[in-house]
């Protein structure tokens, strides 16, 4: 491998785990939560269920949110018998203001 492939590669991983983080997110539940955290900071599972927009079942909800905090969009903490949702990354919500300025919306 040359020195030249290396920075190559890197923008390879950098592009994979993008498209990674956009799978992720990429459903309507998921993007309401992620615009949801932004506001609170911190919700638990019955909180989101609750200021959603759609209704969901809870088993659902969870579903999603494990998801992502899989993939290191979402981190929680244990909160007496609730689990409390945070953003690991708050940046991520930028992706709002990117999509609004895109002419496609």
């Amino acid at each position: 491998m040359t020195t030249a492939t290396v920075p190559l590669i890197r923008e390879a991983q950098r592009l994979e785990k993008a498209a990674e983080i956009l799978k992720t997110i990429a459903h309507p539940v998921r993007l309401e939560v992620l615009n949801m955290l932004e506001t609170y900071r911190e919700l638990s599972v019955s909180d989101i269920q609750e200021k959603l927009s759609i209704t969901i079942e809870q088993s659902m909800l969870s579903h999603h949110l494990i998801k992502m905090k899989d993939k290191g969009i979402l981190t929680s903490q244990k909160n007496g018998v609730s689990v409390v949702y945070r953003l690991a990354e708050p940046n991520i919500t930028k992706i709002f203001v990117c999509m609004e300025s895109c002419s496609i919306f």
